[in-house]
């Protein structure tokens, strides 16, 4: 099943690069892997699959021991600072990043581990009062606090969009972050890139690839629907 849901996914975001007029290798598909047991993520690796991510730090960690270090593990959930310690040098990508504080925390352990985290800032572009992440008012002036820590580098932004029943709904909300990275591109602020832009999910990645996505998250559209009765 995985694989031929893996087959589609493809397809589609083939399909949208096409109509984007992008190449198919600017494009990283995150197998989101939450909940899921290790045999399935090992049925998601025979088809090609390294790049998985994760909500919580303790199942990231719990899976880096248990499967090969081949393997790129990205932090999609929220993060809270005395969990830093655990994930810094696990993860090859933090996409969760929303306060100094916490790039501060992040800092300080990556000093220790003696490593340089990437992290993404998560802004809330929709303004959903249940969604973490910065506004798109605040993302500029915390990247820029950000970009003076040692040992961290912020590679772009992050956002989760609304839950919606048309994906159309969300071009808007994938645009306006595509053009956020772009206006804080042309800052050329140390330490920041903005190469990469994590958005899209399983019911409207084929819109955030035709609005810029880099890295779209996919779960339920590779694994099928969450189990969370473990």
């Amino acid at each position: 099943m995985i694989k031929e849901n893996l087959e589609e996914v493809e397809q589609r975001i083939c399909e949208a690069c096409k109509r984007a007029g992008r190449d198919r290798s600017e494009v990283t598909l995150i197998a989101v892997s939450k909940t899921k047991p290790i045999s399935m993520i090992e049925e998601a690796m025979e088809a090609g699959i390294i790049e998985f991510g994760e909500n919580k730090v303790q199942e990231l960690s719990d899976k880096y021991e248990q499967l090969p270090k081949n393997l790129h593990w990205h932090l999609i959930g929220h993060l809270q600072r005395n969990k830093v310690k655990y994930i810094v040098d696990k993860a090859c990508l933090i996409h969760s990043i929303d306060s100094l504080r916490l790039a501060e925390a992040i800092s300080q352990e990556a000093i220790k581990k003696g490593v340089t985290a990437n992290i993404l800032v998560e802004v809330n572009v929709a303004q959903e009062e249940s969604k973490f992440g910065v506004s798109v008012e605040e993302t500029l002036p915390l990247i820029e606090e950000i970009s003076k820590l040692s040992n961290i580098s912020v590679k772009g932004l992050m956002t989760i969009a609304p839950f919606v029943e048309e994906s159309e709904e969300n071009r808007e909300i994938f645009n306006k972050l595509k053009q956020l990275s772009v206006d804080i591109k042309t800052k050329n602020i140390d330490n920041v890139s903005m190469n990469v832009l994590s958005m899209g999910m399983t019911g409207d990645y084929e819109v955030a690839i035709e609005e810029g996505a880099t890295l779209v998250r996919v779960g339920t559209g590779i694994f099928g629907e969450r189990n969370y009765n473990r």
